[in-house]
């Protein structure tokens, strides 16, 4: 039987592209992203009630011309290391600010004024930075998703259109990727110690909204986002339908597990292309408990 969930809104803030929770353990903080916005998110959660406090916003410039047209900044990802650097996926490069707030260009991914922008992002077990791309046309098959691998990036994928979430079996043995815009879920080998991977095959395909963000439980499962769906799947690896959690908000973009026992689902939503009106919760993060406990996610490991 598959259980039933709902998320309650968990923050009174609204964000235009809210994307890609990451729990900081050593800190006790979640980071965020507004990826309309340019900008990255910290707060606080509460374990016990589910609410999400604003702490700090960091914010990132103007990015100058995609595809002739004037264009801000994105933020499409985030990642923590253990002492507390980060690294944000901006519209093209990836960029390092240091615990002092000091910011280096780390990576660039995409060419200047690409017609694309940088998406979604994880770390993976043994704390690289995978980054994928999306089109921002009507371009299919041209996106990529790579590997940080100190300051050089490594092409897994070149023929992604929307690449999207990213994540690991329990034992890092396997990597899990989305491509929205096909509705497919992917699936290759990974070895944790070189990073190297096997050939990619299609795991399973979704439909009722377009697959966006995606976490890992402990038990192996995927739980994974519908953009224009409102709500989350948990699925096995097989593609079997284990739970689904109603959320709020039409637009649900990305589900972490976070808090300090990994018991609490945080999920960002959107207000792109919805009447908020009619749809009050969009943009607005939530929480649920689910009945489960998220994998841990990995700390980034910066280059020397």
């Amino acid at each position: 039987m598959t259980r039933q969930f709902a998320a309650t809104r968990a923050s009174g803030e609204v964000y235009a592209l809210g994307e890609g929770p990451v729990w900081d353990p050593v800190r006790q903080r979640l980071l965020w992203v507004d990826i309309n916005a340019g900008a990255v998110h910290e707060g606080r959660l509460d374990p016990e009630t589910g609410t999400i406090t604003a702490t700090a916003a960091h914010t990132f410039g103007a990015a100058g011309t995609a595809a002739g047209n004037t264009v801000g900044n994105t933020v499409g990802a985030v990642a923590v290391s253990a002492d507390g650097q980060l690294v944000v996926a901006e519209r093209e490069v990836l960029t390092r600010v240091d615990a002092a707030g000091r910011r280096t260009e780390l990576a660039r991914v995409l060419p200047p004024g690409a017609p694309s922008r940088l998406n979604d992002g994880a770390v993976d077990p043994a704390g690289r930075f995978l980054i994928g791309s999306m089109a921002l046309d009507d371009r299919e098959g041209q996106e990529v998703l790579a590997r940080l691998d100190g300051t050089d990036c490594v092409l897994l994928d070149e023929d992604l259109t929307l690449s999207n979430g990213l994540a690991w079996s329990p034992e890092g043995d396997r990597l899990y990727s989305i491509d929205s815009t096909p509705h497919v879920v992917w699936e290759r080998d990974y070895d944790p110690a070189t990073g190297r991977t096997g050939p990619r095959r299609e795991l399973f395909r979704l439909t009722g909204g377009m697959p966006d963000g995606m976490c890992a439980d402990a038990e192996g499962n995927l739980w994974i986002a519908f953009f224009g769906g409102g709500r989350v799947e948990c699925r096995d690896p097989g593609g079997r339908l284990l739970a689904v959690v109603e959320v709020g908000a039409p637009n649900v973009t990305c589900p972490a597990f976070a808090g300090p026992d990994l018991d609490v689902l945080v999920i960002t939503t959107s207000t792109n292309d919805v009447d908020v009106a009619e749809h009050p919760g969009s943009g607005h993060l939530f929480t649920a408990r689910v009945g489960v406990r998220g994998l841990a996610t990995p700390y980034w490991a910066p280059p020397r």
